[in-house]
């Protein structure tokens, strides 16, 4: 919902709408068995037919994030059903080319499933950036910019988003910020950096959206106090061509 205080500004926010899924996430107190269910970390449900991803030292790679689409409220820029999975390299995850994004259709969940990850080394979950699995819970959400996003250019009387705060009583800035801050765990909508938005002059990922933001919390840390992404091109979101997403994540 727009703040009252900022009415005068509400067709141009509405222009920059943007749809997102908020996601809350439950530490557990142990990892459990690979399942088909939403989580953070923990073991993934694969098909057996699929091969467990790799990094490039071919390695097993570190699950971040699954989730099962049929959990998500209603939504128009995700499939209705199907998994997607977010891995990166195990204890290279910092690596920003070492990534894979995984879209298992609602065919593919009816094979025989994986049973058996005994090939995981015993340190596969040292290095992660997620301490422990996580349960996690979706909402929907209205989003209508963030300071830290570049696709949203929005002036208040001439003013960038950090001028305007400054115009504002107190009470009025704090409301303003957390309107515009971007953060927390979600799918799609704005994305909220530390060190600004790596697509902002790049030609090649300027239109790039977003598909999942993991931020920090009491049990997930990406460096200091950092935030994780993955990004994709708006057409092979489209089209459903999950494997071209892309990870990212920066830090104080």
């Amino acid at each position: 919902m727009i703040p009252e205080f900022l009415q005068p500004f509400a067709d141009q926010l509405e222009h920059y709408k943007l749809e997102s899924i908020k996601i809350k996430a439950t530490p557990l107190d142990a990892d459990q068995p690979a399942s088909a269910a939403s989580k953070f970390r923990g073991l993934p449900h694969l098909p057996a037919s699929v091969p467990y991803p790799l990094d490039n030292a071919r390695k097993p790679m570190l699950l971040l994030a699954q989730i099962n689409l049929q959990e998500l409220p209603s939504n128009t820029f995700l499939p209705a059903a199907g998994l997607l999975q977010f891995y990166v390299a195990t204890h290279d995850w910092y690596d920003m080319d070492q990534s894979a994004v995984l879209y298992l259709s609602p065919e593919q969940l009816q094979e025989e499933a994986r049973q058996d990850y005994s090939f995981l080394p015993a340190d596969h979950y040292d290095d992660s950036p997620i301490d422990c699995e996580h349960q996690l819970t979706f909402a929907r959400a209205v989003e209508y910019g963030s300071a830290h996003d570049h696709r949203f250019g929005l002036e208040f009387n001439g003013l960038d988003s950090y001028e305007y705060a400054e115009t504002l009583p107190e009470a009025e800035q704090k409301i303003f910020q957390q309107f515009l801050d971007g953060d927390g765990h979600k799918l799609g909508g704005y994305a909220a950096f530390t060190q600004g938005d790596p697509r902002e002059n790049d030609s090649t990922s300027n239109q790039d959206v977003q598909l999942l933001q993991i931020d920090a919390d009491e049990k997930i840390m990406f460096g200091d106090s950092g935030v994780a992404h993955f990004f994709i091109a708006e057409q092979a979101l489209k089209e459903g061509r999950f494997e071209e997403a892309y990870f990212y994540w920066d830090c104080y």
